[in-house]
């Protein structure tokens, strides 16, 4: 009989776990609700849907070169900015770095046929000249996070007179050697198909991709510790900022999208330095300014034997590459960030601005 008896903790945590998940609606706001309190920008450049922001200074400035972050195509910027204690953007503006980001904007029908030329060429090279102009510099230090970071990457193989510093990211390099699950489905897509029927891939594409990555994880465990920490203000309100984010996905135009399965995932050219852009051949020697490679062990988006590559494919002599402990939102949007990630990228960006 004694072995049929539940246990009393069970039972107990049970009870409470219950009762958090009927006080929900009434304790927490519902993610579109969430205000960000972003760090304050202005808008100095636009074209067609993409934005240049210029974040207002919040102490005094330490350098002349300006820092522009090219951020992913996937999701939206507000993730390097998600609240105060954990803002990226906020933790180097303390810095006294002067910060300039891209908002790539939400893509419609009519920019279906937009491809990385328009992406590197135009729009990035055109923010990167606004920002020379005005801050009386021949060249940037350039950040790009995720796939910001592979246009980022390519961008300064082809306009490396532009760039003083490369950071990147978590950036997707070598697509033969991505394990994650995104990259799996990627290789197996019949991509030209799903571009000439669909155009642009829409934001519930992103989202099945999101949903499988680690089922367990993102669904039934994430939702079990929300509940049960439904009383944890704190807790609670990093979660709802992050959902709010996650589920504000703008469409990727097609011939990019098609571009960047092709090119990046099933036949790897980026590597290889066999890709073209432009009608340009991406040679990744070509990148001899100092480089900083920032990947993440945790990473369940970007494998870092992905990222990784790139520290030994360029030219730079003077190249940094750290491997935190860390998942791919962690490394730009946590405590961990805060305390030791960002101190060392303003501190390599300092002795080399």
């Amino acid at each position: 009989m004694q072995d049929s008896m539940v246990d009393p903790k069970l039972v107990e945590e049970f009870l409470s776990f219950t009762k958090n998940v009927s006080e929900a609606p009434k304790l927490v706001p519902a993610p579109d609700e969430i205000t960000l309190e972003s760090t304050p920008y202005d808008v100095v450049f636009e074209q067609d849907k993409m934005r240049l922001l210029h974040y207002k200074p919040i102490a005094e400035k330490q350098i002349k070169t300006p820092l522009l972050i090219s951020y992913a195509i996937i999701n939206r910027f507000h993730i390097l900015d998600i609240q105060p204690k954990k803002s990226w953007v906020r933790k180097l503006l303390e810095s006294g770095i002067d910060i300039y980001m891209i908002d790539w904007g939400t893509p419609s029908n009519i920019d279906k046929y937009l491809d990385f030329d328009d992406y590197v060429n135009s729009y990035l090279d055109n923010c990167v000249d606004y920002i020379r102009k005005e801050s009386q510099v021949d060249s940037v230090s350039l950040q790009g996070y995720c796939t910001g970071g592979t246009i980022a990457t390519i961008y300064a193989t082809l306009h490396p007179k532009k760039v003083r510093n490369l950071i990147v990211t978590a950036p997707v390099i070598d697509g033969w050697k991505d394990t994650t699950v995104v990259s799996n489905v990627a290789k197996h897509l019949n991509i030209d198909n799903l571009v000439d029927i669909i155009g642009n891939m829409p934001p519930e594409f992103m989202y099945y991709c999101f949903s499988i990555l680690k089922p367990f994880e993102q669904g039934l465990e994430k939702y079990y510790k929300f509940f049960k920490n439904i009383h944890d203000k704190e807790f609670v309100d990093s979660f709802l900022r992050v959902e709010k984010w996650l589920s504000d996905t703008p469409p990727i135009p097609g011939e990019l999208f098609r571009q960047w399965i092709k090119d990046i995932y099933q036949e790897n050219l980026l590597i290889q330095n066999k890709m073209y852009v432009g009608g340009k051949q991406i040679d990744l020697k070509n990148i001899s300014m100092p480089i900083f490679v920032q990947v993440a062990v945790g990473d369940h988006l970007v494998s870092p034997e992905c990222s990784m590559p790139i520290y030994y494919a360029v030219a730079s002599e003077d190249k940094t590459m750290r491997v935190y402990p860390i998942g791919h939102v962690g490394m730009i949007a946590s405590s961990f960030s805060q305390k030791q990630i960002l101190p060392e990228l303003s501190q390599w960006i300092k002795e080399r601005s």
